[in-house]
């Protein structure tokens, strides 16, 4: 990649602090009024995911990302608003704080994220996701942790399909990091199918740890055929949970 050096700092061509601060622009611009509907108690569901869905949509235009999809044909159709049917438990590879626009703008706006804790503590943003329904996961503390997949269980028995990051964080690299189990014993103890995600391309845009976005970066998307825990449940309940772990891990893998 070309670079240029100025005062000493070398930044590489193409890519904009000023793409980064609107995108963080569009995030507030959204979430200041979720967090004043919550104030007033008249935050609902339907509104959030209309402006998520506006979110998500400025955001990739505003990036000038060129998204191509592959295996629309298994995303149900309880995920786009069309039709009804058992709550999915999504699940992706993670390179990119511009991930979450893309699984929105590809997927639909009625999904809702396990997050880390630390988001819910940013001004603005984290009153955003809390009134929104996202869901907060304190790493750091195993108790907090279990009573994070209990809500995740209580929105899946509601119709809500959950989107996961197994790998709890994004990948400096690119490369998947080793799996994180919990999502997977969410899995089996409700019964809610998995549908694996492969993102690539959005590491180009803004890597991990990075500042500076870069326009019209091609974004792939590959959705595959969602996996029914049922089918391991002959299994010992850790055999089960590292099956299905290796199942859609092998499935994620495929895509990138």
């Amino acid at each position: 990649m070309a670079t240029l050096v100025s005062s000493g700092v070398t930044v590489p061509l193409g890519k904009s602090l000023l793409l980064s601060l609107r995108n963080v622009f569009e995030t507030l611009y959204v979430s200041a009024p979720t967090v004043v509907d919550a104030f007033r108690g008249t935050v609902s569901r339907k509104v959030c995911d209309e402006r998520l869905e506006s979110w998500a949509s400025r955001v990739v235009a505003n990036s000038e990302m060129m998204v191509s999809v592959h295996g629309r044909e298994n995303i149900p159709s309880g995920l786009t608003g069309h039709g009804s049917g058992p709550a999915f438990l999504v699940m992706s590879n993670h390179q990119s704080h511009y991930d979450v626009a893309v699984l929105y703008y590809v997927l639909g706006s009625s999904i809702r994220m396990i997050a880390k804790r630390e988001l819910f503590d940013l001004p603005v943003f984290g009153g955003a996701l809390r009134a929104a329904g996202f869901i907060s996961i304190d790493r750091k503390n195993t108790e907090r942790a279990i009573a994070s997949l209990d809500d995740a269980k209580q929105e899946l028995a509601a119709g809500v399909p959950i989107w996961i990051a197994p790998e709890g964080t994004r990948s400096p690299t690119g490369k998947l990091r080793p799996f994180k189990k919990g999502g997977f014993v969410l899995a089996l103890a409700t019964g809610a199918p998995i549908l694996p995600v492969s993102i690539r391309g959005t590491r180009d845009v803004l890597r991990a740890k990075g500042m500076l976005s870069k326009p019209g970066v091609e974004v792939f998307v590959t959705i595959h055929p969602p996996v029914d825990p049922a089918r391991f449940s002959h299994l010992s309940p850790k055999a089960a949970r590292d099956a299905l772990a290796e199942e859609v891990r092998r499935a994620i893998a495929s895509g990138l």
